[in-house]
């Protein structure tokens, strides 16, 4: 599997509503932090995720984390 873009070196921090988002994983999205569908044609797939209610995430931005959509604290350990 290839590695992902890097679309930034910290989280995404938003208030979301509840509802279905698709983070996007591949980081080429120009809807980041979520999927617009530019993952077409790599390794790569949208993360589908859920929220039950309404509040504050951290959604990863570097697109390395071990605990996806969420930021895990990667970001601090790359070049």
């Amino acid at each position: 599997m290839s590695n992902p873009v890097v679309a930034q070196k910290f989280p995404y921090v938003l208030n979301l509503e509840a509802g279905t988002y698709y983070w996007c994983s591949c980081g080429r999205s120009a809807n980041q932090p979520f999927c617009d569908g530019s993952h077409k044609g790599t390794d790569f797939t949208p993360r589908e995720f859920t929220l039950d209610s309404p509040g504050t995430v951290a959604l990863c931005g570097c697109k390395h984390t071990q605990d996806p959509p969420f930021c895990d604290g990667s970001h601090s350990g790359l070049d």
